[in-house]
């Protein structure tokens, strides 16, 4: 599977395999859609020289539903203390840890304060601030960045798009690769994009009462992050626009100032996560935005 970006992540995994002197344990943080699992899979791929889901000696551990349970890490404790089939260690990533719910991430905190022989562990997240300070202490962390829009791009051509395709997705995709490939394999997904867009402008030149309807219907499609993400993005390029001037946007009949975008910004982030990550409300955390846009 092609890398796209992370150049500088992907030469320090590099010579951790060229040196040998691996952590116990390393944590991808950054936005969804940037590639950190896809950089964790290629990285253990080339540690274990074959095919990695496979391979008697990794471990990949994911979201049951909604959550990564207790019992699923009591299990990949239960792996990891069993000795290496015939790699020099073992190794496991835990896809989106931040589900991992309380008694699972107390559980998971004896094996990283206790490992059992040679193991590699990553913990692929894009919320850290979810995970135990505790947990949080004991991991190298690796940060991840939208990636420039020049790269995606390159490999959007190479896949033989036409240049109007090709300046669209890398748009909409917003420095995340996930996004751009997720756009490539589903077209539908481009006109979604679309709509939400003309969504969020109809919402900015509304009432409270179509907002706080449009907050319901948006609760019970279960659809939030997706929606919040495309928003953030819709925010994000306005303000970038011409950030340097700080001067004030008009978007429709409504005057935007530059630290009226920032709180917003700041606001659906914080709506992605407690929506992504705690047990609230949507339809409440939604109207609560609404009020703010």
């Amino acid at each position: 599977m092609k890398i796209i970006g992370h150049k500088k992540n992907w030469v320090l995994l590099e010579n951790l395999i060229k040196t040998g002197k691996f952590s116990h344990a390393y944590l991808f943080c950054g936005q969804e859609n940037l590639g950190k699992k896809t950089v964790a899979v290629e990285f253990l791929k080339l540690a274990f020289g074959e095919d990695l889901f496979c391979h008697p000696d990794f471990i990949f551990v994911e979201p049951a539903e909604s959550e990564i349970q207790i019992s699923q890490i009591r299990d990949l404790n239960w792996k990891l203390s069993l000795k290496p089939f015939s790699a020099p260690f073992k190794a496991a990533i835990i896809d989106n840890a931040h589900l991992m719910n309380t008694e699972a991430q107390n559980c998971f905190l004896k094996t990283l304060e206790e490992p059992k022989g040679n193991t590699i562990l990553i913990l692929v997240t894009d919320f850290p601030e979810a995970l135990l300070p505790t947990i949080k202490s004991r991991v190298q962390k690796i940060k991840f960045f939208p990636v420039e829009k020049k790269e995606i791009e390159n490999y959007l051509r190479g896949k033989g798009l036409a240049e109007k395709e090709v300046n669209i997705i890398s748009e909409v995709s917003m420095g995340r690769p996930g996004s751009a490939i997720n756009l490539l394999s589903d077209p539908e997904k481009l006109g979604k994009f679309k709509k939400k867009i003309k969504e969020i402008t109809e919402i900015l030149d509304s009432d409270l009462a179509f907002r706080f309807r449009y907050a319901k219907e948006l609760a019970d499609s279960g659809n939030v992050r997706e929606t919040l993400n495309i928003w953030l993005g819709y925010f994000r390029n306005i303000l970038l626009s011409n950030m340097k001037l700080k001067k004030n946007w008009v978007i429709l009949r409504k005057t935007y100032t530059f630290e009226k975008l920032k709180n917003i910004l700041k606001n659906i982030q914080t709506t992605i996560f407690l929506t992504s990550t705690t047990n609230i409300n949507p339809r409440l955390a939604l109207e609560v935005l609404m009020m703010d846009l």
